[in-house]
């Protein structure tokens, strides 16, 4: 009991030291190894060499292409001004009567193409802004706005987003990025519409503001050189597109018997089919957003790659440490009677214990990637034991799995959301409400459809 305590305890410390702003990278394995000592007094160096670096260097070997190429795609993206063009072009297609709307959109478009959601934040802030104050709309709904068509739908549901949120299950449950696509759509289409309705419904509670939002106004761009329109869309096209044809038509057709050797770790293709396809669809994406772009990007391009490059150091390494973090926590005996519990919840029904668990994990982390990577490292083939048990398509464990990570992510010390509140240059107390029920109640409202509908449809 004392064990279990002591990992609650932990748990709480690094959920509030994070959100006090202290470096993941040292706080991580210093409330890894404390814990190692007060839990159990075992072995703390051989904790930190033999369990937590090599949980963090295995989800880096695993994972970094994805996140240097979504960081190097969002980059492009941003100098070139494809971002800005695209999110402009969004809300003034709608106009300004749709003001909230446009930013969902601009948003959600962006990052279901593979632009980073930092790098969205950054982008649409100055439109938000400007067309919040001409449709006389509060700016404290910015963030949520923002939120919503960055932080959900777009990265846990939509099948066939390159989010790393989407990618970290494949290789538990041999899945691909458009794993239980109809389930994901109605989940994602959820989320939407009840987070935009919330927006809505909030706009007219608060009324008219009738004050002028001063920060970043789009008319103070310089647009002289900016890409057309199509141009700017082509990339985000491409990267779903080619996503696609990659893990349903070339790599299946592949001869990948090769994967069965030692030197390539004795796997098998339905391993890697998923990872495979968004490193290629991105790395072409990207090659044709340089081509197009090659007038805009030429003079600072070494700059350019390199500020994606280092851009994706910090996510990764973050992320990464709480993966080891929680392979550190999973090695403890105490552990073993949360496991236990944590399986039988839902009784026979493998997919509200994976929800559970992975939810909670997401919040107590702040993080969706890495409480995901802590659930699926120690329960992975738990689930996907029960899971065959019970009928219960590996597609199904997918996205209840990134689903479920979605919700409880958003909680206050979540980076994102301290990032996102800082870019509007609001606090928690002004703007948080908003975004808790968008991005945090309302995610976790679909994700009991999900299970719902899971249990009662199964996988399509």
């Amino acid at each position: 009991m004392l064990g279990i305590l002591v990992i609650i305890i932990a748990l709480a410390g690094l959920m509030v030291l994070a959100y006090r702003g202290l470096s993941l990278l040292l706080l991580a394995p210093a409330m890894a190894l404390l814990t190692v000592l007060a839990a159990e007094g075992g072995p703390v160096l051989a904790s930190y060499t033999q369990v937590f670096m090599q949980a963090t260097g295995g989800f880096i070997i695993q994972y970094f292409p994805l996140f240097l190429l979504g960081a190097v795609f969002g980059k492009l993206m941003d100098v070139s001004g494809s971002a800005r063009v695209l999110a402009d072009g969004i809300v003034r297609g709608l106009g300004s009567g749709k003001a909230i709307l446009a930013v969902i959109l601009s948003c959600a478009v962006m990052t279901y193409g593979g632009v980073s959601l930092f790098v969205v934040a950054f982008a649409v802030w100055p439109i938000a802004s400007a067309l919040f104050r001409e449709a006389d709309l509060p700016r404290q709904l910015i963030p949520a706005t923002i939120a919503l068509g960055a932080f959900t739908f777009t990265m846990t549901a939509l099948p066939g987003t390159p989010a790393i949120q989407n990618a970290i299950p494949m290789p538990y449950f041999g899945t691909t990025p458009f794993a239980a696509p109809g389930l994901g759509l109605i989940t994602g289409a959820l989320m939407f519409g009840l987070g935009w309705g919330w927006l809505e419904y909030r706009a007219r509670r608060l009324g008219p503001v009738h004050a002028a939002i001063s920060e970043g106004s789009e008319a103070d761009r310089d647009t002289s050189d900016s890409p057309s329109l199509m141009v700017a869309a082509l990339p985000l096209v491409l990267v779903l597109g080619l996503n696609l044809t990659f893990t349903f038509l070339l790599i299946p057709q592949m001869d990948t018997g090769y994967l069965a050797t030692p030197a390539f770790g004795e796997t098998d293709v339905g391993a890697v089919r998923g990872i495979w396809s968004i490193i290629a669809a991105l790395t072409l994406a990207s090659l044709v957003l340089t081509a197009l772009n090659w007038h805009r990007l030429a003079d600072g391009m070494g700059e350019t790659l390199e500020e994606g490059a280092q851009d994706s150091l910090k996510p990764i390494f973050n992320t990464a440490s709480l993966v080891g973090f929680g392979a550190v926590i999973a090695s403890l005996s105490a552990f073993g009677l949360i496991r236990d519990w944590v399986v039988t919840v839902g009784g026979d029904n493998p997919l509200i214990s994976l929800a559970v668990g992975t939810s909670l994990l997401a919040g107590m982390t702040g993080s969706a990637s890495g409480g995901m990577s802590i659930a699926l490292s120690t329960l992975g083939e738990s689930y996907l034991a029960m899971g065959e048990a019970a009928g219960v398509s590996p597609d199904l464990l997918h996205r209840v799995t990134a689903v479920a990570t979605g919700g409880l992510d958003a909680l206050p010390h979540n980076g994102a959301v301290i990032t996102l509140l800082t870019i509007c240059g609001l606090t928690h107390r002004e703007a948080y409400k908003d975004i808790a029920v968008v991005a945090v109640l309302i995610p976790i409202l679909a994700l009991i459809v999900l299970v719902t509908l899971g249990t009662i449809l199964g996988s399509f």
